[in-house]
């Protein structure tokens, strides 16, 4: 199930004895569980019958005598365990879950991992309840994860917008969603579209000089534009450092790849097999097809993972983190 499934059930009230919510992408676990300790008890009935422990601070013996325990003054208990990675001995939950108390919901949460799915307890917590994994985002998830957070809200993004905010905040939902409620918050009166002046001027990104920008100037092999963005970079070091644009121009070219063996060479055919969300996402790799060719791609994968190296200190004793970008661009270019 994914996390849309999930609260589609709770909001129906339809509730499992059991949600067992693992994985490497913490925010949709703390989604969960938030709506659940909000919305599953009434204001009155959360004093008696919502407990939020820590897995530090508590042990699976404790967790199972609690939810052994019956709700007062209300069809439900709430057990919410946070940080349960922390916990020793969790297997010992498959005994309770032989025979779980009905009127108890039992959420664990348990970030940065995953249990053995091949383990009793992973079997047992399927039959009578839910496993969720929650999986890092791809970089090319993040347009969508954008424009759906967005229109739930009733806004809308520009796709400029959209790119620059993902590529500024990267794979951090948390950190992503935090910013998106921001523009929500300081959108003007009766406007409900988000610009890249807006993106600008209240989230910190220059419209013309970003890592958007400067892969699409790499794409269109502008050299003039690319040299102004690197030369900007070099002045805003802070806002603007070399490992996040490495990352990005490592994605790019390394989906440019593995574009040359999709087996259709269309917009949608490359969508498709680069797993983007919308058709207009591969124009750019099919610009790029046409201005690198596939051993010119693969030497620049090499160059920038030596780039990468180089600005962690590896092999390099002298040249600054923008002189490294330079270099790199120029290598890219020509």
């Amino acid at each position: 199930m994914t996390c849309d499934d999930i609260l589609k059930e709770l909001r129906a009230k339809q509730y499992r004895p059991i949600y067992y919510l693992m994985g490497e992408e913490s925010y949709y676990i703390d989604v969960i569980a938030d709506y659940m300790a909000d919305h599953i008890l009434s204001d009155s009935e959360k004093e008696f019958n919502l407990t939020v422990v820590y897995g530090a601070d508590t042990d699976i013996v404790s967790i199972i005598n609690a939810a052994k325990r019956y709700p007062m003054m209300a069809e439900h208990q709430v057990i919410i365990v946070k940080e349960a990675q922390n916990i020793r001995n969790m297997d010992e939950l498959f005994y309770y879950l032989q025979k779980p108390q009905p009127s108890t919901i039992l959420v664990i949460c348990h970030k940065h991992g995953v249990i053995d799915r091949r383990k009793k307890l992973a079997t047992e917590i399927e039959k009578k309840g839910i496993l969720f994994e929650s999986k890092k985002v791809k970089e090319s998830q993040l347009p969508a994860f954008i424009g759906t957070y967005m229109k739930r809200k009733g806004i809308d993004m520009e796709p400029k917008a959209t790119a620059m905010l993902a590529d500024f905040v990267g794979t951090d939902l948390s950190r992503l969603s935090g910013e998106l409620d921001k523009l929500t918050l300081i959108l003007p009166k009766n406007q409900t579209r988000v610009t890249p002046e807006l993106i600008e001027h209240n989230i910190g990104i220059s419209k013309d000089y970003n890592n958007f920008e400067l892969r699409s100037a790499l794409v269109e092999k502008d050299v003039l534009k690319a040299n102004k963005i690197i030369k900007y970079f070099e002045e805003n070091p802070k806002t603007n450092p070399i490992q996040m644009t490495l990352s990005l121009l490592f994605g790019f070219f390394s989906n440019l790849m593995l574009a040359y063996y999709a087996p259709e060479k269309t917009e949608q055919g490359i969508a498709a097999f680069l797993g983007l969300k919308s058709p207009w996402q591969s124009r750019e790799y099919m610009i790029a097809m046409r201005r690198y060719s596939g051993v010119k791609t693969m030497e620049i994968i090499g160059e920038i993972r030596y780039a990468d190296a180089m600005s962690k200190g590896v092999g390099n004793s002298s040249l600054s983190n923008a002189e490294i970008l330079k270099e790199l661009i120029f290598k890219i270019l020509h």
